[in-house]
This record gives C-alpha cells, structure tokens and sequence, in this order.
C-alpha cells in the first residue's frame, strides 16, 4: 500500500484542496514519519514572503530527508507565483508540480502520476477517465478524505475579484470563480453525514459567492446548507466589509442557532487615506460596517485581521488604527506588519515604513488587543455554554481541547475541558460546560 506524507502549509482553503487531493488516492496509508513515506505531498502557500521562505524550506527538507525513491509532489501558491520552470530548476528532487491554473485536475493529475510511477492501479470503489500524458487512463474517483476531525472547512469559491495593492492572490490564484452549489452541497452533506458538528464556509471572500453565477448572491446557498440534517453549526469566514448589507445580515439573523453569530471581517486598517491606498473595496469609515452587525447581533462576536506600517503610514494614522480597535472591542484580531511585495503596487509607493517601527506597532496593537480579549473573556466566567471537543489533550489524560461559538480553529483562542471520570467525552462531541476559568485569550471548563 502506498504510504503518504503531507504538508499543508498557509490558509485553510489550501487544506481543503490537499484533502480532495488525498481523496483521489483511493486506498494508502498516511504515515507520521516522513522517511516512511514513498509519497510527499506539498501544499505551499506564497501569499508574504515568509510564507514563500517557509514553503521553500519545506520543500528542500523534504528532497534532503526522505527515500531516495521518494515520489514527491510540491502545489499551490508558490508553484502559481513563480512557476515550474523556474523551481524545479533549484530542486529537481521533485517529481511533479501543479500550478493552481490546473487546480480543477490536481486530484486526477495526481492518481495519474502516482500510477504511473509505482506501476499500480490506484484501489477505490469507482474511476473516471482522465487523459494524461496523451493517455486515456483510469483514476479513482474517491471524494474527498476530510483531516479536521469535529469541524471540516467548505472551500466555497477560488481566486479574488478584488485588487488590493498589496496583495499577491488575484495574480497567483485568479479572478474570484464561486464553485457551483451542485458540487458544494453534496459535498456538504457527505460531511455531515460523516458525524462532523461544524461546517466553516471559506474563500477571498464569501460574500462575494454567486455574484458570478445565476444564483448572484450568497443566500440559495446558505438556504441549502442550513436545511442539512446533523448540521450544529455554520461558520462564515472571511466576509468582506463591503458584503456585508442589511440584506444579508436580515437573513442571518432569521437563519436560527445553526448560524453562529461570529463575523470574521479583514477590515485591514482604520484610516480612510491609508484605505484608500490599499485599495480596499470599502475604503470608508469601518465604524460603519462594525455598528450595522451590531445593530443586528448585538451580542455576535467580531474577529478582523489588520495591517501596519504601510506605505506612507503615518503616527497619527495609526494613531487612527489603535483608537478604533481600543473603541469597537474585538472578540479576536490578528495584527501584520505590512511586507513588500514583489509584482504588487504598494511594493513602488513612496515612504515606505522602516521594519523596526512596522514591529512596534504590531507590538502595541497586540498589547492592547491581549488586554480587551481578557476582559471579555471575564464576562463569561461562570457561563455555561456548549463547546464543541476538537481533539484529546496531548499531554494530560482526561482533559480535551474545543472551542465556543466564538473560538474559530487554527487562529482563535481554545477551552479547555475536563469531566468527571465517569463520563465519557470524545472528539467531535458537542457538550455543555460551566466556565470556570478564563485567560489572556483560552477558557477553562467544566463538564
């Protein structure tokens, strides 16, 4: 059986494409030692250039440590950002690139290279035909093998429409293309008919889903997913300020307890001038955007990502920035300071903003956030709320790692649970717990 190593590196979009990959695979064994592997699979991300040196690290740790017949697969952003022609020039170990141009064959591209490197047909229940290498040979056809254990993230749309100056994504993954609802709601339903609890919606931006297609908006869709039986709760993910209209928020706020409150928006700054340098799509005042969720969900939960030292920034501007995020309160926040891209507009704007400041603004912003996230996290102390379990603790027995409704995975804060010892909690369940302690941004609860 061919034995699979995986690196799936940057957002979670990218870990929904190597899971459809990995679904394509038919049956193998996916090993935890990469010098067992006799298939590496890597999903690199491009988006900053730390992301482009971490993948690239990857990718020679890889061709250094493993099988000397290892079949290694490198995908994704960098691939898209830079090209085969120019990679595999510095690491010809690698055995097949996939640009994000062929993202709709990777899974086919893949079962292909593998057959036709080990000799073997791919084991699965069903196979399409698929031309490759101007033979018409037969893939499996598997779906898709979900990683995440309690909560799976739906990949609702690919590519971006906007173009922020920025940003790398319109020129590595392309214009913003909603993935049909034919394929995302079985697809869904597949999921949670496995026992997952959480679907997570991601993409550039999902408000924008449908405005592509005949259904122009995001709504049919949601109609759809929130009518799936098993659902327990849909979280939306990266929700664009100027998506945000009252029609949408209405329907969210009828859409019942399935829907979780919790609105992660990439307001990226607070300054209009430096928004609209930016070149944001809402390159106004966000005060409006935060009051008109709030005027909704009163209660809902605010998380946004947010850039500093860009070109030109000025004191006062971030000024501007630490004021608003000390006045609206966020749940969650995440702080970048801005990095100079290569290909992007701001990377040629004038007065661009020495490292050193770039970092103590982070710094500040963060200090600031650390206290507001303690400070609400007080306010639930002695609540009981359902926490949804993700995973067993790796070091202590009998104490498990889940998240409330406003703790996203991967970049919020965790609970910690514990029970009694007669009572039994397993991944993936969905339980009732009285906080009983709170921190700078985790909760501690008991069963």
């Amino acid at each position: 059986m061919i034995k699979v190593y995986t690196y799936s590196l940057g957002c979670p979009k990218n870990l929904v494409d190597t899971e459809h990959v990995l679904g394509s695979l038919g049956e193998y064994e996916i090993v935890e030692e990469l010098e067992e592997a006799s298939v590496v699979f890597i999903n690199t991300c491009a988006f900053i250039q730390s992301a482009v040196e971490e993948s690239v690290a990857t990718i020679v740790e890889v061709a250094t440590q493993a099988n000397e017949d290892c079949f290694i697969i490198v995908c994704g952003c960098l691939v898209g950002r830079y090209g085969e022609c120019e990679l595999k020039k510095e690491v010809p170990e690698v055995s097949l690139w996939l640009d994000t141009k062929d993202i709709d064959h990777w899974g086919s591209l893949v079962a292909a290279a593998v057959q036709e490197h080990f000799g073997v047909k791919l084991s699965a229940s069903c196979y399409q035909s698929f031309n490759y290498k101007n033979e018409l040979i037969q893939v499996p056809v598997c779906g898709r093998k979900v990683t995440t254990g309690s909560y799976a993230w739906l990949k609702i749309g690919e590519g971006c429409r906007h173009n922020c100056s920025f940003c790398t994504i319109p020129s590595i993954r392309g214009s913003y293309r909603s993935i049909d609802k034919k394929i995302l709601v079985p697809e869904a339903k597949q999921i949670v008919d496995s026992g997952i609890k959480e679907l997570i919606l991601v993409a550039q931006d999902v408000t924008a889903w449908g405005s592509d297609k005949d259904d122009k908006d995001l709504l049919p869709l949601l109609d759809e997913l929130l009518n799936l039986d098993g659902l327990e709760r849909l979280r939306l993910m990266y929700l664009y300020p100027a998506g945000m209209t009252d029609t949408l928020l209405q329907y969210l706020q009828a859409a019942g307890d399935k829907f979780v409150p919790y609105f992660d928006i990439p307001l990226q700054h607070a300054d209009t001038e430096i928004l609209s340098q930016m070149g944001r799509p809402f390159a106004q005042n966000p005060e409006i955007v935060v009051e008109k969720i709030r005027k909704y969900f009163p209660k809902g939960a605010l998380r946004t990502s947010l850039i500093v030292g860009f070109p030109g920034e000025t004191d006062k501007q971030f000024d501007t920035l630490y004021n608003f995020v000390d006045k609206t309160r966020f749940h969650q926040l995440g702080v970048f300071a801005y990095e100079q891209e290569e290909g992007t507009k701001a990377a040629s704007l004038p007065n661009q903003v020495e490292q050193s400041v770039k970092t103590s603004r982070r710094n500040e912003i963060m200090e600031l956030q650390a206290d507001i996230s303690e400070e609400i996290l007080e306010e639930y102390l002695g609540e009981r709320m359902p926490v949804l379990i993700d995973r067993e603790h790796d070091e202590w027995p009998g104490l498990y790692v889940g998240r409330t409704w406003f703790q996203a995975p991967d970049v919020d804060g965790i609970t910690y649970v514990s029970a009694p010892p007669e009572q039994e909690i397993k991944p993936g369940m969905l339980v009732d717990a009285d906080i009983t302690e709170t921190q700078q941004y985790d909760l501690v609860a008991l069963i």
